[in-house]
């Protein structure tokens, strides 16, 4: 099988955590869930700190604060409607893999969050990836509607791997 990810591991605490193995495999599911084979496409994954992650929201969000999850999509695809992906997502040939992105996580945030819900950091670091991946697939969370279906889809593919819904 073809990798599907590039891992970034910026802060070291991330490889302690298996943020390569725990991305590969939320990313997989979450290709699974939506339709999409597991091979034609690439996607960056990147592990930081909040120090970084506030530079990245202040340049990209001019919001000069550290968040858990910022993904930048390679083809700006509009929030589907009718629950199919857009036309525009497709594999390539597998000498040329259509690039989905790239994700950004934030340890301190991420590890807070997770001590603050009371789960393992590993398995909220796994909602993020699904989270960051379906922002780079079209889905959005700014309308209800919109919110609903994402949420939705992010409780599918967590229990598809047996995680718990983060939103109960």
């Amino acid at each position: 099988m073809e990798p599907l990810l590039d891992v970034v591991i910026e802060d070291v605490r991330w490889e302690a955590a298996g943020l390569a193995p725990l991305a590969d495999r939320a990313a997989r599911a979450t290709l699974f869930h939506v339709g999409l084979p597991q091979e034609g496409f690439t996607l960056c994954v990147m592990g930081c700190d909040d120090a970084r992650m506030a530079g990245l929201n202040s340049d990209f969000r001019n919001t000069a604060a550290p968040t858990n999850v910022l993904s930048w999509p390679e083809v700006d695809l509009a929030p589907p409607e009718d629950g199919q992906l857009p036309h525009l997502i497709r594999p390539g040939p597998l000498d040329a893999p259509q690039g989905l992105g790239d994700i950004a996580l934030a340890y301190d945030t991420c590890e807070r969050e997770a001590a603050e819900a009371g789960k393992p950091l590993a398995e909220h670091a796994s909602h993020l990836v699904v989270h960051g991946l379906l922002h780079l697939l079209g889905y959005d969370h700014v309308r209800d509607g919109d919110a609903t279906r994402m949420e939705g889809a992010e409780v599918l593919i967590l229990a598809s791997l047996g995680l718990s819904d983060p939103y109960s």
